[in-house]
């Protein structure tokens, strides 16, 4: 996840965005169908996670990582970028060093969920840049991909350009082949409110997540020491406020299908 506060091209995400007591009030969001997961994604289907971040996969489908494993699924991590544009102007954090890190930080974060041995691999595209790189990013993810994956991704409409631009080129990657694609909401949860028509509810499902995973995805996110800590060089707050994360911790992950 990413400091550039996008929306579309010109809205901007003002403070903290939505508090999650509005997401938590809104009970529509206990009765979105619930995401069966052993019918969705049947033995033998490879679950690729195509992340434009380090640190998407952990926020927008831990849970789903986790219960996939534990079905014995196989699973494929595909970072776009080394994350590499969260902290412009930043000594502390220059892109150098965000380079060398962020992608230490993301084999941490998975291996407090269980995912030590999750094959990664890293395209390295410039971050904040994805729009620029679609047809790169198409062609390395078609040498990939399977004609049967189950490719989960950031939302093509979640109001960030890098998550969008990666959207959008899974989206289009299913032409003429059986895959599956799931989109996972996260910036969403700053910007929107609930019954946001902006939002294709009627695509949404949840996956229901236990105690465990949820704690498993906090010590994960705690590894993300560059997105969670201040940065005292620029004065700016963390990437990802304690208000951000209670948003993406919740009981559940939503799915649009």
């Amino acid at each position: 996840m990413e400091s550039v506060a996008m929306i579309g091209e010109e809205r901007r995400i003002e403070g903290d965005g939505t508090p999650v007591e509005t997401w938590l009030d809104w009970p529509e969001l206990a009765t979105l169908p619930t995401f069966d997961l052993e019918a969705r994604i049947a033995k033998g289907r490879r679950v690729v996670v195509v992340a434009p971040h380090p640190d998407d996969e952990v926020l927008g489908c831990g849970a789903l990582l986790q219960q996939c494993h534990a079905l014995g699924r196989e699973l494929l991590m595909i970072s776009v970028t080394d994350g590499t544009g969260s902290h412009p102007d930043s000594t502390r954090w220059p892109p150098e060093r965000l380079a060398a890190t962020r992608p230490e930080e993301s084999q941490r974060a998975l291996a407090c969920l269980g995912l030590d041995d999750i094959e990664t691999i890293r395209l390295r595209l410039p971050d904040t840049q994805v729009a620029t790189e679609t047809a790169e990013l198409a062609f390395r993810l078609h040498k990939v991909l399977r004609d049967d994956d189950v490719i989960v991704t950031t939302w093509r409409g979640d109001g960030h350009a890098d998550h969008e631009a990666v959207g959008e080129v899974c989206a289009k990657l299913l032409k003429e082949s059986q895959r599956t694609l799931l989109e996972m909401p996260i910036w969403m949860w700053h910007w929107a409110t609930p019954d946001d028509p902006r939002v294709p509810w009627h695509r949404a499902y949840r996956l229901p997540s236990t105690a465990t995973e949820i704690e498993r995805k906090q010590r994960g996110m705690r590894e993300h020491v560059s997105q969670c800590e201040p940065d005292p060089t620029t004065g700016r707050p963390p990437i990802l406020s304690p208000q951000a994360l209670a948003r993406l911790m919740q009981d559940h992950e939503v799915l649009l299908v």
